[in-house]
């Protein structure tokens, strides 16, 4: 047994687990590059302040969840701990918005860093797929967005699934409301920290999780109820949108979500059977992220899916991916002749699209054939001195049982032919 482990609240994707984790993967990319996305993939560290000025300096990821460093140089950086900020920078960085075809619609796939107390659903490195609409302010592209997170965890055989929907305002009529909550929040018996929150963006407040302070937000003012009307004209066509599409979602006043940066549309992916951590994927607006990291004015909207707590929500569904079989056909050469001409034979087939794997090492065909089994092929190869030199070598379906002596040169083609 080595003498490393997987550091604490990470792990490692091993088959034959990690092919859902591909397969899920898979299933949310599809529909983006169906619909204009291309990919963008980011380091997986940047500036420190890239995070402060974008997700914000009073919330948990940035004051308690970050793995931030020194560099030799002097640089501090973090291991990034969610995709919009990077993708955004980069975006900014290659001058994507000036090459006039807005808005920028960009697909990412990695994982992700917090330092977070280990749980079930919850993990210090994470995987997302996220996707990300820069440059324009239009109802159309929050509800597309919408619409291809639910197709894809339909495509999955997902059903159990909410989306939560709510519009956190603009800059025109959120500072009132802000100032109506901050009235309301002094009034309540919170801790130092959570008061100090309160002053430095009272809506993280409405997003604390501790029993404690959700009994006393009870009566608290809703930002529904202070938006001005072209927010509230906004949100009325996103929920036509997503409605017409046949999309089924939920008003929820008090969703908020952890980052700064969100504007206007606001929404969650959550499944009851995962316990606390229920979220599977959320996103929404972020008009004015680009002018906090230094960009100019790039209204944009986006989500991240949690790969991990998608694949916990198929296993509390029982849902059963139709993984295709890694190997097809596995090659047991009985002889050094045999072995050399199998060899091109399994190169031949993999040549041709066919997944195929060869018994290595010195195994006799008792030991061979049990790889063979575990291998999950349906065909066995199998070819001896006999079979050299009649030419054929004997198919085997490893199923049935039934073995059927084939030519030689003639293989690649009935595999083919029998696999379709």
């Amino acid at each position: 047994m080595s003498t490393f482990k997987a550091p604490k609240g990470t792990y490692d994707l091993i088959p034959p687990d990690s092919a859902k984790y591909l397969a899920v993967r898979e299933a949310i990319a599809a529909p983006l590059r169906n619909s204009g996305y291309g990919y963008i993939e980011t380091p997986g560290f940047e500036s420190v302040e890239l995070f402060a000025r974008g997700v914000g300096e009073s919330t948990d990821i940035v004051t308690k969840e970050m793995y931030a460093f020194e560099t030799k140089g002097g640089d501090r950086l973090a291991l990034r701990p969610e995709g919009t900020a990077s993708v955004l920078r980069a975006a900014l960085e290659a001058n994507l918005h000036k090459a006039g075809n807005l808005p920028v619609k960009l697909w990412y796939s990695g994982s992700y860093y917090r330092y977070e107390r280990p749980q079930k659903g919850r993990y210090r490195h994470f995987s997302q797929v996220g996707a990300e609409a820069i440059g324009a302010e239009d109802p159309a592209l929050d509800a597309e967005l919408i619409i291809l997170a639910d197709q894809a965890y339909r495509s999955l055989g997902l059903s159990d699934f909410r989306i939560l929907l709510n519009s956190l305002g603009d800059k025109e009529c959120r500072p009132v409301y802000r100032d109506a909550l901050q009235d309301f929040l002094r009034g309540l018996d919170l801790d130092e920290d959570t008061l100090r929150r309160a002053e430095i963006n009272p809506l993280r407040v409405l997003d604390d999780k501790r029993e404690s302070v959700q009994k006393q937000l009870t009566g608290a003012p809703l930002l529904r109820d202070y938006l001005c009307d072209a927010c509230k004209a906004y949100h009325e066509e996103v929920r036509e949108l997503i409605s017409a599409a046949g999309v089924a979602f939920e008003d929820d006043p008090k969703l908020v979500r952890g980052l700064d940066y969100y504007t206007r549309t606001t929404f969650e992916f959550v499944h009851d059977g995962l316990g606390s951590q229920s979220a599977v994927g959320g996103g929404g607006r972020y008009d004015g992220l680009s002018e906090m990291i230094g960009g100019p004015a790039l209204p944009s909207v986006g989500w991240a899916l949690g790969v991990d707590r998608t694949v916990l929500a198929l296993e509390a569904e029982g849902v059963e991916l139709g993984l295709p079989a890694t190997t097809s056909v596995f090659a047991v050469p009985l002889g050094e002749e045999a072995r050399r001409v199998l060899f091109a034979k399994v190169t031949e087939l993999r040549k041709n699209g066919v997944a195929a794997d060869f018994s290595y090492g010195d195994k006799g065909l008792k030991a061979a054939m049990k790889a063979a089994n575990r291998s999950g092929a349906r065909y066995a190869l199998v070819l001896g001195e006999r079979d050299l030199a009649e030419g054929v070598v004997q198919l085997k379906e490893m199923e049935s049982g039934e073995q059927t002596a084939v030519g030689i040169n003639e293989i690649v083609a009935e595999l083919e032919s029998r696999l379709g």
